[in-house]
């Protein structure tokens, strides 16, 4: 039996799942940088994005069910914190970057490019898009910190 959609909860396994998502999205937002700005810049931003989603399958795949458990399970929720607050800072720079040629950003197979009000618009909401996420990363883990500090 399913449960009414205004009565539903955010699971607690949530965090992996929007930490999946924030990979994904990274990845999508990166392959729009240009070749030259892309060698500098995306190697580290995925990785930082592939951080948080490390560490958030470590810790969900870690039961704290005794205090070696607790400690381990909270360090990679810290990790994967301090990962997801560190891609914010790194995709706010990105975004800079593309906002130097937003045109540039959206460039067809055919050579085609959009008028860079348009490129705008589609940047922000795509930057609009992952940042969400990223806050809500950050609230869903500090939650998940918040929940096993109480645990016994």
């Amino acid at each position: 039996m399913s449960v009414l959609k205004n009565r539903r909860t955010t699971s607690k396994m949530e965090y992996v799942n929007t930490a999946n998502a924030i990979y994904v999205e990274t990845l999508q937002f990166l392959t729009r940088l240009s070749a030259r700005y892309s060698r500098l810049v995306a190697d580290n931003v995925i990785k930082l994005a592939g951080e948080v989603l490390d560490n958030c399958e470590k810790a969900n795949s870690i039961f704290p069910s005794n205090d070696n458990r607790k400690a381990l399970r909270e360090r990679h929720l810290l990790e994967a914190r301090a990962s997801v607050l560190a891609l914010d800072v790194h995709m706010a720079h990105v975004y800079e970057l593309m906002m130097l040629n937003p045109q540039g950003c959206f460039t067809s197979a055919t050579g085609k490019t959009m008028s860079s009000a348009e490129a705008q618009e589609r940047l922000d909401k795509m930057a609009q898009s992952l940042g969400e996420k990223i806050d809500r990363e950050n609230e869903m883990i500090t939650a998940v910190l918040k929940s096993d500090k109480g645990r016994k």
